[in-house]
């Protein structure tokens, strides 16, 4: 079994640029998911896939890997692209506003 490592996106509640994510070691699915006959719910007979580990770092993650010896891939974290353009709610209501007030 596979171990991923990985440093997770931040959620659509953070809006704080600094705050620094763990990275995380989580084990690849063995066995596909399987609709349960009976009632519909989905499930899979590999317990490991429900394990997640956090580190603070991410040589932490894979010292930890190889001293159980579990093979490993590592996911860089992917840079922020684009461009944010910083306002603020009083921007809304300025008097030489370009555009039109809309309400």
């Amino acid at each position: 079994m596979t171990a991923r490592i990985f440093c997770p996106a931040a959620s659509a509640t953070q809006s704080a640029p600094g705050v620094k994510q763990p990275w995380m070691l989580r084990y690849e699915p063995e066995s596909p998911r399987a609709a349960d006959p009976l009632m519909g719910w989905t499930s899979s007979s590999d317990m490991k896939s429900q394990i997640k580990l956090t580190f603070d770092t991410k040589e932490e993650a894979i010292a930890y890997a190889e001293r159980n010896g579990l093979p490993y891939r590592v996911e860089e974290p992917k840079p922020a692209t684009g461009w944010r353009r910083i306002t603020s709610y009083a921007d809304n209501f300025k008097t030489n506003r370009i555009g039109l007030w809309t309400h």
